[in-house]
């Protein structure tokens, strides 16, 4: 008989190793992305338009443009991670190159003396989040893995995580998963893993002991994720005399991401029954979403103008699977055939991200440059896992509403030209999304670019500097002591646009 298997599992209790806090910021949050022009002017666009990827802010923007013209971008993208863990620092950096925004504008101009100048017609891709990324946290804990196992297997009969006869392990793991649950399943693995042992071999027992003696415990946990967040924009602005843009765009999304995270343990007492662990899982998960946005701008006099925006909810639709391996030197002899290659597949669920307010203003100086300011917020109390009604989602959606708050975001940016030269700065500024402010910390960013019009085209380059504190658990129950990961983000893009 085949070994390695594939099954549906529907957990009947609570998924949390699949859905969370962290899915619903993991999906809300958009990296500052997009043309080399955009990025090099912190995104403050809400007012000026003019750029393909400004549409994600204002869809009014692409009625701005004079002419018709594409775009493609590509970036290099540098994530440095220092991980601090019970005063143990390590640090961690990757680097990748990726085509993260094209798109083109067709503009079409009235001749016959209507009020209504122009119409503007753009499609635009945008990667709005990349999510390739590895970090690793290695410390000294006094919580062991043994604390995860025990935390979900304490209560559960024995009788009901044990190989019925004949049975092999890697279905007796996916069936105990599917009709009891994803807790059942965890003491299920902690005890064919060798971590725990129930305090009688009755099948009515409900108490369960650890394997490993330890005042404290070397732990070495990595995870590398990979992955994107992109969206696709079709997008309709017109112009109404000379000082007034209105604009209205469709979003299609696409996620990707894989999550792979190992726990090697060791450093156990002399007298511990075991010595090492070691314990890894595998999330992948994909879907679509659609959101859409209405927008305005506004020239007040030549000098000045003002923009507004709205950007209704994301609706995302999702779907996991789930893998896990374990091994220690009390593991069951089996223990190998649960891996990576037996699936966990759960139902597809919902998230809805919240809308989101962009007010802006621009100064414009003729032809030698301008300052442009947004301010976007966005209430991330309101995201919301569904289907509701599930128990467990209700759960996670009380926690949302008691823990998350209005985020404030804004943005500053400016351009200053000399001939056909243009130099660019900004500054990004983006409240932590928790009331109070743990977790997750204010993100400030900074960005310089330079372009260069040949006429018929332009070239663009960016440099993108982005810095954030995370506070985060390893996992979910028993390893809860958080590891501090300061972020910095370094990317550099180059844009080339061609008119026609």
């Amino acid at each position: 008989m085949k070994r390695y298997l594939t099954f549906m599992v529907l957990l009947a209790c609570t998924i949390s190793s699949a859905q969370n806090i962290t899915d619903v910021l993991r999906y809300s949050h958009e990296n500052l992305q997009g043309t080399a022009r955009f990025q090099g002017m912190g995104g403050a666009f809400g007012a000026l338009g003019g750029d393909l990827s400004a549409l994600s802010i204002n869809p009014a923007g692409s009625a701005v443009f004079n002419n018709s013209l594409f775009t493609i971008s590509g970036t290099h993208y540098q994530k440095d991670n220092l991980a601090t863990y019970f005063g143990t620092s390590s640090g961690f950096k990757t680097n990748n190159l990726d085509l993260n925004q094209v798109g083109g504008v067709f503009v079409f101009k009235s001749n016959n003396g209507s009020d209504w100048k122009k119409m503007a017609i753009a499609i635009n891709y945008d990667m709005v989040r990349n999510f390739d990324d590895e970090f690793r946290v290695v410390g000294t804990s006094d919580q062991g893995i043994d604390t995860y196992f025990l935390n979900f297997a304490q209560g559960v009969p024995f009788g009901s995580i044990l190989l019925q006869e004949g049975e092999y392990i890697e279905d007796g793991y996916l069936d105990i998963g599917s009709v009891q649950g994803f807790g059942d399943q965890q003491a299920f693995l902690g005890y064919y893993g060798g971590v725990i042992d129930p305090q009688t071999e009755d099948d009515t027992n409900t108490v369960y002991n650890s394997n490993a003696s330890y005042n404290t415990v070397n732990q070495d946990f990595l995870r590398v994720t990979s992955g994107y967040n992109s969206k696709f924009t079709v997008n309709f602005a017109t112009q109404y005399q000379d000082n007034l843009y209105l604009g209205a765009s469709l979003n299609f999304h696409t996620v990707f991401y894989d999550q792979y995270d190992d726990l090697r343990e060791s450093g156990y007492e002399a007298g511990s029954l075991i010595q090492q662990t070691d314990f890894s899982n595998f999330l992948h998960t994909e879907g679509s979403g659609f959101s859409l946005n209405l927008g305005a701008i506004a020239k007040v006099n030549e000098n000045f103008r003002v923009g507004g925006s709205y950007q209704s909810p994301t609706w995302y639709r999702l779907t996991d699977d789930f893998s896990q391996r374990i091994n220690s030197d009390l593991a069951d002899d089996d223990i190998n055939f649960i891996n990576h290659d037996i699936i966990n597949l759960f139902e597809a669920y919902t998230i809805k991200t919240p809308a989101k307010w962009t007010g802006s203003a621009a100064l414009i100086f003729g032809k030698d440059g301008l300052l442009s300011l947004d301010y976007t917020y966005q209430d991330m109390s309101q995201a919301e896992l569904r289907p509701a009604g599930d128990a467990s989602f209700a759960t996670i959606n009380s926690q949302i509403g008691n823990n998350l708050d209005g985020v404030s975001s804004i943005r500053l940016g400016g351009e200053y030209r000399i001939d056909q030269v243009s130099l660019r700065a900004g500054y990004r500024f983006e409240q932590s999304p928790y009331a109070d402010g743990n977790n997750i910390g204010d993100l400030n960013g900074y960005s310089g670019g330079i372009g260069y019009n040949f006429g018929g085209s332009r070239l663009d380059l960016a440099v993108n500097w982005l810095e954030q504190d995370y506070n985060m658990q390893l996992f979910d129950t028993g390893v809860t002591t958080p590891a501090l990961i300061n972020k910095k983000n370094t990317n550099v893009s180059l844009s080339y646009t061609l008119n026609f």
